[in-house]
């Protein structure tokens, strides 16, 4: 009897299907679509002519992004300048322009190396990201008057900016072959467009969604290195490893995640190491700032401060929001090792990134970048992706009319305080909604858009197809029908025992079978 195909040879040798139209499979996007004329047809984008889905997202991308950069207008023509209170009354408020003078890049200082004065020391951001603020002050004139200077800095790095935001767009129509349409949720993501130059964000997440992209084309070590370099402009990026292992784990791929590793750590070793040694303090100001810093806007925990008499101390909230978040890890953990089949990285990653904007004890509203391009991977579908925005839009005001209130003394002014809180239960309520969502389609594939039409997890690299080494609990008990087989026994664990041979194309082994 001849062998059968591995998933992997299977899943290479099918025959290429149809670019999925959302049109024609979300409600909410055939219904948004009658603005342009109406759905669009089977044979949409498929002939030779220039336009092609990437292309289109990538151009509304840049011109979401330039309408943020109008939306900042009026703080471009003075409200960062000649006035605390515009900024918020408008809404238009970024770091970038203060920024330039008040970490010394107006006076030609070194980050990392040359100390600041005042009491910040040094600049406390990660060295990728020091080293993007300098670039684009390098560009910035050394002559004229601080404002035109500021204004000219603020605009240097909205354009380096708007290259990351297509490179985002790019990566995520790109990431699933079949699915580059899902990109126009990242694309037309209101929130992003408020929220894109407030911050240099953009980098990590563009560094981030370049690394799903080599991920999806099974590139480990490109994945790794570009994670790794994401990791060196923020955090956050570094969290995605803990969902890569725990998918891994379940799909035997070690030597695909020994692989992304390796390239992540190499990476953040080459950007950080020179600066370690050379200006360590300087080096290590964004770790300890990030440990030293209370709680602030945003976050569950601000609401407990402000409504308590005795507010709890920085060291027990770092304490605290650790344990909510290793809580949270150790859930998500579980459900990828039991789930009915195992999850798509998109969604696992989410989850993980959105625990731990949760748990934080500071919520910029910047840091939904963070989760656009892994919401449009892992919850396609506009009804459910328009509702998150909108909480978060609700947020993006409310943080600057609270912002207002407070800093004109006028109580008439503004967002009161208990406003304000609203405001941040909308943006907990929109993303755990979000999460929920995510969670019942891995408890439940067949309700996965993504899955519903045969797909496995085509933006999962090595992943796609793989059969399961390692389950627990009801995920041993019930194998997932959709692998072509096994080629080894699948490890039950805590029984010593395992569930057979494998499965054939013809459905699980029989019970008893093991």
């Amino acid at each position: 009897m001849a062998p059968m195909p591995s998933p992997e040879t299977t899943r290479a040798s099918a025959p290429q299907r149809d670019t999925v139209q959302p049109t024609r499979e979300d409600e909410v996007a055939a219904a948004g679509s009658e603005l342009i004329g109406g759905p669009m047809g089977r044979r949409a984008f498929t002939g030779r002519a220039w336009w092609s889905p990437v292309r289109v997202i990538a151009l509304v991308m840049i011109g979401m992004f330039a309408l943020g950069m109008v939306q900042k207008l009026p703080c471009y023509n003075g409200a960062w300048f000649f006035g605390t209170g515009a900024q918020y009354t408008h809404a238009c408020y970024s770091d970038i322009p203060h920024l330039f003078q008040g970490r010394g890049f107006a006076d030609g200082l070194v980050p990392y190396f040359d100390r600041l004065p005042g009491d910040m020391e040094f600049l406390e951001y990660p060295v990728l990201t020091g080293v993007f603020m300098e670039v684009a002050s390098w560009v910035t004139p050394g002559s004229g008057s601080l404002v035109e200077r500021e204004q000219i800095y603020w605009l240097v790095n909205a354009g380096m900016l708007m290259a990351c935001a297509a490179v985002i767009a790019v990566c995520v129509a790109r990431t699933h072959r079949r699915r580059p349409w899902d990109a126009l949720l990242v694309a037309l993501a209101p929130a992003l467009a408020l929220t894109a130059t407030i911050n240099w964000d953009l980098l990590a997440v563009a560094l981030t969604a370049a690394a799903l992209l080599m991920w999806s084309r099974e590139r480990p070590f490109a994945f790794g290195v570009l994670l790794g370099l994401a990791t060196a402009a923020k955090l956050y990026p570094a969290l995605i490893l803990g969902p890569l292992f725990l998918l891994c784990w379940r799909a035997g791929k070690w030597r695909a995640f020994g692989t992304a590793l390796a390239g992540s750590a190499g990476a953040w070793l080459v950007v950080n190491l020179p600066v370690m040694i050379g200006a360590f303090e300087g080096w290590s100001k964004f770790y300890t700032f990030s440990e030293e810093r209370g709680v602030d806007f945003g976050s569950f925990w601000l609401v407990l401060s402000q409504n308590s008499d005795q507010p709890l101390a920085t060291e027990t909230v770092n304490t605290l929001a650790t344990l909510l978040m290793v809580l949270a890890c150790a859930l998500i953990a579980t459900l990828v090792l039991m789930a009915p089949r195992r999850p798509r990285l998109a969604q696992v990653a989410f989850l993980v990134v959105a625990a731990f904007i949760l748990t934080n004890k500071v919520y910029s509203p910047q840091y939904v970048l963070w989760l656009i391009p892994l919401a449009a991977l892992a919850r396609p579908r506009w009804r459910d992706f328009l509702i998150w925005q909108s909480c978060e839009v609700l947020y993006y005001l409310g943080i600057w009319m609270y912002l207002a209130h407070t800093s004109s003394g006028d109580a008439q002014r503004g967002l009161p305080l208990e406003g304000y809180h609203l405001a941040i239960c909308l943006h907990l309520a929109g993303t755990l909604y979000l999460c929920a969502v995510v969670v019942r389609d891995a408890l439940f594939p067949e309700r996965d858009v993504v899955r519903r039409d045969g797909d496995d997890d085509p933006s999962g690299g090595v992943l796609d197809g793989a059969p399961d080494r390692f389950v627990l609990g009801y995920a041993a008990a019930h194998p997932p029908q959709h692998a072509a087989h096994f080629d080894r026994p699948v490890v039950r664990w805590g029984t010593g025992r395992t569930i057979g041979d494998g499965l054939s194309a013809s459905g699980p082994v029989a019970p008893g079978s093991s």
